[in-house]
Parts: structure tokens; C-alpha cells; sequence
């Protein structure tokens, strides 16, 4: 399926900018503001994408993050750790998300 302008525009509008920003620096709060302006490129990179089934390789990139859950804080036991990846990553997850479940429900196949 073609990936739309506006679906684009509306997961970015909506994006939660209290969320960190993943290794490709760009964080929620600038892709959420821009909505507009930015919504007209990323269907150019997903279409590809969703295409030949690859993702860029910085979508794939991750930083861990150690979060501290309880006890003692010099225990390494005590944190968990937390992959933040590419917003622009997670907005082209959830078109494609949004894709696959518009077509199983078409097709009953849920």
C-alpha cells in the first residue's frame, strides 16, 4: 500500500515529546512541532523501506540505557536496561503496524 501524507502528519502530531530522543539525535518534541513541514518526506523514505523490506541502518541503531529499579544503587542487578532507538523509526513501525492490521482485518483474518 502507499504510504500516506496524512497518516505521517497524524503519528507525528501525536507523538509524546516527554520521550527521549534515540541515536539519530532528533527528538519527538522537534518531529511533533514540524508535523506539517515533515510529514511530506518520510513516505518518500518509507515507501522503499516497506518496498524491498529493509530498514536504513540508523533505524537499527540503538542506545542502552541503564534505568535504576530499586535497592542498592552501586548493584549493577538494580537497573534494567532500556533501548532507545530512532523516533523516525518508530513513526514508520507503526505505518507499517498500521498497514499489516488494516489488511488482516479486511480479510478477516482477525
Amino acid at each position: 500500500p502507499m504510504i500516506q501524507e496524512e497518516e505521517v502528519r497524524d503519528l507525528l502530531a501525536q507523538l509524546d515529546t516527554h520521550k527521549s530522543m534515540g541515536p539519530d539525535g532528533i527528538h519527538p518534541r522537534v518531529l511533533k512541532e514540524l508535523a506539517d513541514v515533515l510529514s511530506k518526506p518520510p513516505p518518500i523514505i518509507f515507501q522503499p523501506s516497506w518496498l524491498i523490506g529493509e530498514v536504513p541502518l540508523d533505524w537499527r541503531l540503538a542506545d542502552v540505557v541503564p534505568i535504576y529499579k530499586k535497592g542498592c544503587r552501586e548493584d549493577p542487578g538494580n537497573y534494567r536496561p532500556v533501548s532507545l532507538t530512532s523516533v523516525p523509526g518508530k513513526v514508520m513501525e507503526q505505518v507499517i503496524l498500521s498497514a499489516i492490521m488494516k489488511h488482516m482485518q479486511e480479510n478477516q483474518v482477525i
